[in-house]
């Protein structure tokens, strides 16, 4: 019998697989990237269909295979896409999540991503407007820095807490510092990328 693991998960994209089936690409916090065939997903009324959407988080069930992963469940926690609700956040997320999966060509079971991830998600959720660019750009950085594409400092990266509690990864007072700093920030995302060969 194959072991069965328990975890959260963000959906940052599907593809169909054959008639029904779906391919989707999680992040999760403790296995890390993880690809899975979701079964019958396709399929009118197919149980998982709103807990696998894209920028939804759930709670999944994933099975080893002998090649790869199968998804055996799946219940919604948070529905991000709607929670974005006009075009422009669900583009900023769409771009990055799609620099995220051009810079990881297999699975990475590296913890420091997923609140990445989901810090940018609930900071397009939650803040203002007019910080989503600052955000869209400090998830950039946070993601080329954890995937080893850029050395720089990057704010908030050694306070960790402000008297005593944590500090959001995407505080109001970092993505000022972004705003501030803007220019150098995206020259750094363009090497960054750059560096990576994409």
């Amino acid at each position: 019998m194959r072991h069965k693991y328990e975890t959260r998960g963000i959906v940052l994209s599907r593809s169909p697989l054959g008639e029904a089936n779906v391919f989707v690409t999680l992040l999760t916090p403790d296995l890390g990237l993880v690809r899975a065939r979701a079964q019958g997903l396709r399929r009118p009324g197919a149980k998982l269909a709103a807990a696998l959407a894209t920028f939804v988080e759930s709670d999944v069930v994933l099975v080893r295979g002998k090649e790869s992963w199968r998804l055996a469940g799946a219940v919604l926690q948070e529905n991000w896409f709607i929670r974005l609700r006009h075009h422009t956040p669900r583009m900023r997320a769409a771009r990055v999540s799609g620099l995220f999966l051009r810079l990881v060509a297999g699975e990475v079971p590296d913890p420091a991503l997923f609140p990445i991830i989901r810090g940018f998600l609930d900071a397009l959720a939650t803040l203002p407007e007019d910080t989503h660019e600052a955000a869209e750009a400090l998830a950039a950085l946070r993601i080329l820095a954890a995937l080893g594409f850029d050395a720089g400092e990057i704010p908030g990266s050694r306070t960790g807490t402000s008297e005593g509690t944590p500090v959001s990864l995407f505080a109001p007072e970092l993505l000022a510092e972004i705003i501030k700093n803007r220019t150098s920030y995206i020259t750094r995302i363009n090497h960054g990328i750059t560096s990576s060969g994409l």
